[in-house]
């Protein structure tokens, strides 16, 4: 399925009038703080660098664009890393743009303090089939059965309103939950940091792999200046990011930036790779992604050499 889209150039290549007609790749993330801010430069033509031509970025939920994914409609798009074990035969993820990190994993809320033996019994609102929370649930309980798919931000709502028992919770739902009159049931991001000694791995930008090695390598570059330009200039993005932000409190909005921006945004470096590798590996241990995909782990993400 192609989804390119096209622009017809009003200026005229030669003498004959010749017009040329440049191919503009598709571009997905989500309204969260951290997307917003590491994408706001290269939406806004501010990265310095001769970038690829983008048509409007859709902006949508994150289980929204892991569907997407599954269906290889967009060329560039945020992705969980859960969906990326899925898609790595049409997609490769690049260095830049992840929010990985300590400290910032998903959590299980409910409105009691609730033992682990006891969730396999409860009903469990997840925030899509294909989240890296839904992955971390699986692996954390893997008789957590009884769970439903709901949007993140019904997740504390529904749980509040007592139409489900618990609930994974995602993005800064982790610094409002107790204004719900939740309590965390347990921390799944440090649940898999003393687990594996790694920084939890959430989700990352991946580029389709026939959009082929220099185009991809140029994408990675241009996404970088870009999260590089928003660390250089944090206040310029302050509108865009309000804008789409679900939370509008300043401090909220800054504490999730923070909290899942960082140095992996700019580069995965050694480690994140590492993190990213043992996540995958776990999910294929665990029956959740077929033979074929897990055969193509080891070249899961952009690197000089690489043939895509």
């Amino acid at each position: 399925m192609n989804n390119d889209k096209v622009f017809v150039s009003l200026f005229p290549l030669n003498s004959e009038f010749e017009f040329s007609i440049i191919a503009m790749l598709t571009l997905g993330f989500s309204p969260c703080p951290n997307d917003t801010f590491i994408f706001h430069a290269l939406v806004h033509g501010m990265t310095g660098y001769d970038c690829p031509s983008f048509s409007s970025p859709e902006l949508e939920d994150v289980e929204t664009l892991n569907a997407w994914a599954l269906e290889g409609r967009l060329d560039v798009t945020k992705i969980s890393f859960h969906a990326l074990g899925h898609v790595l035969d049409k997609y490769v993820l690049l260095r830049s743009g992840s929010a990985l990190g300590r400290g910032c994993g998903p959590l299980v809320v409910s409105r009691k303090p609730v033992a682990k033996k006891d969730l396999s019994e409860m009903t469990i609102a997840i925030p899509g089939a294909y989240t890296t929370a839904a992955m971390l649930l699986r692996l954390y309980c893997p008789e957590c059965q009884n769970v439903v798919v709901k949007r993140f931000e019904e997740i504390m709502p529904s749980i509040a309103n007592g139409d489900v028992d618990a609930g994974v919770i995602i993005h800064e739902s982790r610094f409002t939950y107790q204004d719900h009159g939740l309590v965390c049931v347990e921390d799944l991001g440090a649940w898999w940091e003393k687990e594996t000694g790694h920084p939890i791995p959430l989700g990352g930008i991946a580029a389709r792999r026939n959009l082929g090695t220099e185009t991809i390598q140029k994408i990675d570059q241009c996404i970088r200046s870009s999260v590089r330009h928003a660390f250089d200039h944090p206040e310029k993005s302050v509108e865009y990011i309000r804008s789409y932000a679900q939370e509008l409190d300043e401090v909220v909005i800054r504490s999730h930036i923070n909290l899942y921006a960082n140095s992996f945004s700019e580069d995965l470096g050694i480690e994140g790779v590492a993190a990213i590798t043992e996540f995958l590996k776990r999910g294929y241990s665990s029956g959740l992604f077929s033979a074929e995909t897990s055969a193509m782990i080891p070249n899961f993400f952009i690197s000089d050499g690489n043939d895509y």
